[in-house]
């Protein structure tokens, strides 16, 4: 019988449309790997949320995992949720595109957004935002 000597990480997406932010942790959530931010990878602070972004922060990630001897990752996928969107931003989908074709294995992506449950009226006023 060979002894399999897969190593397993969780990494945490979270994407708004402002920012996403990445970080990888053990299988217990306690111990942090790495992090990072689409504000650590571009310049503009409008692009923080860019699939370019988020692919970058992927591949910072898995490079750091990597090192640390891991091969395997489950993903968590978050967006803002509550009363705010249930819709990951556009960060997201890069961003696991990237840890896949870094060379990690993908064992299972799950949606953590939290969900409302009969929650406070949302911002922007009567007639919504007028922009």
């Amino acid at each position: 019988m060979s002894e399999d000597k897969t190593r397993y990480a969780i990494v945490h997406i979270f994407s708004s449309f402002n920012n996403t932010i990445v970080t990888a942790t053990d299988l217990s959530g306690a111990e942090t790997f790495a992090k990072c931010s689409g504000g650590m990878v571009v310049k503009a602070d409008r692009d923080e949320s860019n699939p370019y972004a988020g692919m970058q922060c992927g591949f910072r990630i898995a490079g750091t995992l990597k090192d640390l001897g891991i091969t395997a990752v489950h993903i968590k996928v978050r967006a803002p949720g509550g009363n705010k969107t249930q819709t990951p931003g556009p960060g997201a989908q890069a961003c696991i595109r990237a840890l896949a074709r870094s060379g990690l294995r993908v064992e299972r992506i799950e949606e953590t957004t939290p969900k409302s449950h009969d929650h406070c009226r949302r911002k922007g006023g009567h007639r919504g935002r007028r922009v």
